[in-house]
Formats: structure tokens, C-alpha cells, sequence
């Protein structure tokens, strides 16, 4: 460690900014599964993929040589606006937890749609404008990707259609205020607007929806206009590509610094915000370079990484998307109702899963009254109200900080803050009220999920 004091918040110069996302797949030994046609069980071509994606998402989906990509400098300009985003040292947490950890965050929620989600709906609305395209379809869980994706649109002329899970639609309506503030519209999922949502409802009457619901939607949607595609906020190598900013501005300020890190934490539901923070450390493992630990931290109620089973998968619920091999709980599942809507999701990206299955990766599940407390105490010593989402890797950190407090180990622990939660005041308002409740799904609750899995020769759970 420097003599030098470390401030409270490293900042990198403009001029600092990363010119280039890292695609971590280069530097993986075993390369993620591909993605398959349901009717082939081959993986899917560019000319498959390019009917419900942007030409230039494909190729890179489907690049897993180049370690490098430049950013656009449209694109560049655009993260100019929020970006860097500082690195904080939790200096009072750090106090009041009375560790001799040192603990860091990566703060992702000083743009207006409140988190890392921007670092990619810019990204993919680029690549739609320039294709010519009217719009674009997607779905959003919390609401923090779908406001992003709006806010993307609005700056490049592009129409906006969004399927909000309806229990977040519920739960969050200035969520989705903002994004009809930015021209986005927005329908609670799922919908009587298409024929995979009127088929779910009546499968699931009265249901509270999923990502998996509301991704089926979107396609479908998609793929009824002509000149829209439809782009997704997580779980994709695309999007993940694209978060890789974070850890690589990450990266550099504590290089700055010469600061090391012991472990690094991110909270996980689709994979982008862990993926994005990990994956230029992980880059390092993966050549031999360095060593370090990553922890996912999922919900209890949504365990894909911790009990879900690593096959082939649909990515939706309405079976309509190509199939991924990841953790998934089956695409079939669907969630209770609790309030960090952005890790609702039945799977786990594909780049995670293969590093979880091999062993590079920890995985834990938390319930989400621990993760409120870990919240609140956050923001009683930090000053910022944090994301559901971004509070169960705050659950975990503090955990870490307390064991290093019985052992003594003066450990560097880092984290991703990647949203805020000032739409999530209702989820805070029943924590205070002692009426939120944790549910954890027994082995009953996930079987027939599981059972959905598509049986073919190869893919036995």
C-alpha cells in the first residue's frame, strides 16, 4: 500500500477513460456454450440472430476472440456526461463496522436513470440508429434498464417500447413516469397486447409477472414492426461487453492507487453488473496474472447460481428466444414477489455461469430482510440509498468486513453500487414496517420449473 492518503473518492481524468470495452471470452480457456435454435439444436448464425438483433450486437454476441472493442466515439461523448464514476472508499462504514477491512464501491447511480444500466442502452441504441432502425422493444424489471434504454432512445430519435414486470409496474409507478417522461411507452408484462402474454395469463391467472414473461413479449413484439429489434438490459455477452467500463475505470483507479484487491463483489440476477465489474479482474485470473476471490450474491428467492441446474434453457418464458446454457432455475419459474425486481430473472448469464461451473466464481444467496438492514445501515453511514439490487452485494460486503474483524485480517474488499433507491421508497416503507417477509423456495416449489427444461440428448439435468 502507498504512503499517500487514499480520498475518500478517486476520480479518473477524462482523459483516463477507458477507449475500449474488454470481451473477457477471449482470455476464457472454456468459451461460453453457444446459443442454439430450438427447432435445429444448432448454434444460432448471424443471419439467425441478426432478424431479432442489431447487426452489429450480433457480431459481438457471437465474438469470443477479439479481447478488445472500441467504443464508438458517440458513444465515448455520451459516457462523457457521467462518466468516470468515482470509486469511493467506505471509510465510515468501514468505522462503524469497527474492520480493519478496507472497503471500496463503484457508485454507478450519478446519471438519471439511477444505475450502470446506461453504460449499454447507449450503446445499443447507437447501434440501432445507425442500422436505420424506427425503434426498439425490451423489457424491464426494476425499472432501471428499461428507464436507461428510454433515456438512450430519446437522444438518438428512436422510438421506445417497454414490458415492465407488473409487480414492479405496481410498485414503482415514477419509475415508470420517467420513462414515459422520455418518450418510452411502457406496459405492465404480462399483457393483453400479445399473444404469448395473453397465453401466460391464462396459464398463471392473476400473476406478478417475470423478466422471462416480459422478455417473451418484447420479441414478439419486436418482431411484429417492421424496422424495430428488440435489445435486452443483462444475461447477454453483448451487454456484458459493454458494462466492462465499470470494472475497467474500476481497475484503474485503484491501480492509481496501487491498491490490490482481496475480493470482489457484485450483486447478480441476469449477470451485467457483475460481469461488468469482474470480468477485467477476472481477465487477469484467467491468464495466470493475479488471483482474487469473486462473490455473486443473488436472492434467496431467486437462487439460479446456488440451486439452479446448468443446462440448455429457453431465455424466456414464452420459449420464443434461442436457448442458452446457464444456472437456471427453468424458464418456467417464476418468482415471488419481492422487491429487487432487477435479480427476478430464472437464469444466469452464460459467460458467469461457465466461470461459476468452473470454479472461478463463488456464489450466495441472501434473504431480503438482511439485505434491507445491510441497506439501511449503508445509507446511515455512506449517504446514498441504495437499489435493492445493489444492496445484496452490500449485505455480503458487510459480512466480509465483520469476519475480517474476528480475524484480523486487514482484507481490500470492493463492491458494485450500481443503483440508487429512490423509486424503491415502497419496499423501504414495508422493511420499516415490519411487514416485509423472506421466502425461500422449497425443492417442491423449483421442480416444476425444472421440469420445463427442454429434454433433448446431452442436456439431462
Amino acid at each position: 500500500m502507498p504512503n499517500k492518503e487514499i480520498p475518500y473518492k478517486i476520480y479518473l481524468e477524462e482523459s483516463e477513460m477507458p477507449k475500449q470495452w474488454y470481451n473477457v471470452r477471449a482470455d476464457m480457456k472454456n468459451k461460453p456454450a453457444p446459443l442454439l435454435n430450438p427447432a435445429t439444436l444448432k448454434p444460432m448464425t448471424f443471419e439467425e440472430l441478426r432478424h431479432v438483433f442489431c447487426d452489429e450486437l450480433v457480431k459481438q454476441e457471437l465474438n469470443d476472440t477479439d479481447a478488445y472493442i472500441d467504443i464508438p466515439e458517440e458513444i465515448l461523448k455520451f459516457y462523457k456526461m457521467y462518466r468516470p464514476s468515482p470509486l469511493v472508499r467506505a471509510y465510515c462504514l468501514e468505522e462503524k463496522l469497527q474492520t480493519p477491512a478496507k472497503i471500496y464501491y463503484k457508485f454507478e447511480g450519478n446519471n438519471t436513470s439511477g444505475s450502470h444500466k446506461l453504460n449499454s442502452a447507449i450503446a445499443q441504441a447507437y447501434y440501432a440508429k445507425r442500422q436505420g432502425l424506427k425503434g426498439v422493444t425490451t423489457e424491464t424489471g426494476a425499472g432501471q434498464w428499461g428507464t436507461a434504454l428510454s433515456m438512450a432512445c430519446s437522444y438518438f430519435g428512436l422510438d421506445c417500447q417497454v414490458y415492465m414486470v407488473k409487480v414492479s409496474y405496481e410498485q414503482k409507478p415514477f419509475r415508470r413516469e420517467v420513462m414515459r417522461t422520455y418518450g418510452a411507452k411502457v406496459t405492465p408484462s404480462p399483457s393483453e397486447t400479445t399473444e404469448v402474454g395473453r397465453r401466460i395469463l391464462q396459464e398463471h391467472p392473476g400473476t406478478s409477472g417475470s423478466l422471462g414473461c416480459a422478455i417473451s413479449e418484447a420479441v414478439e413484439a419486436a418482431q411484429a414492426q417492421e424496422g424495430y429489434r428488440y435489445v435486452l438490459g443483462s444475461v447477454l455477452s453483448q451487454v456484458l461487453l459493454h458494462q466492462t467500463i465499470i470494472g475497467l475505470e474500476t481497475k484503474a483507479a485503484l491501480d492509481k492507487y496501487d491498491i490490490v484487491p482481496d475480493i470482489i463483489i457484485g450483486c447478480a440476477g441476469g449477470g451485467s453488473n457483475l460481469g461488468g465489474l469482474i470480468s477485467p479482474f477476472m481477465g487477469e485470473v484467467l491468464r495466470g496474472e493475479k488471483d482474487y476471490r469473486f462473490i455473486a450474491v443473488e436472492p434467496a428467492s431467486c437462487p439460479s447460481l446456488t440451486r439452479g441446474r446448468y443446462v440448455y434453457d429457453f431465455c424466456d418464458t414464452g420459449k420464443v428466444c434461442p436457448l442458452a446454457k446457464m444456472y437456471t432455475l427453468g424458464s418456467g419459474f417464476i418468482p415471488s414477489a419481492n422487491h429487487a425486481g432487477g435479480l427476478r430473472y430464472h437464469g444466469m448469464s452464460s459467460i458467469l455461469s461457465q466461470l461459476y461451473h468452473d470454479g472461478y466464481m463463488e456464489a450466495r444467496s441472501v434473504e431480503q430482510t438482511a439485505v434491507f438492514q445491510a441497506a439501511e445501515q449503508f445509507a446511515r453511514v455512506e449517504g446514498i440509498l441504495p437499489a435493492p439490487e445493489s444492496s445484496h452485494a452490500i449485505r455480503v460486503a458487510i459480512d466480509e468486513a465483520l469476519k475480517c474483524k474476528e480475524t484480523g485480517e486487514e482484507k481490500t474488499i470492493v463492491f458494485g453500487l450500481t443503483g440508487t433507491g429512490y423509486f424503491d421508497m415502497v419496499a423501504y416503507e414495508k422493511f420499516h414496517n415490519g411487514q416485509m417477509t423472506d421466502y425461500i423456495p422449497t425443492d417442491e416449489d423449483l421442480k416444476p420449473g425444472f421440469d420445463g427444461i427442454p429434454k433433448f440428448p446431452g442436456n439431462e439435468i
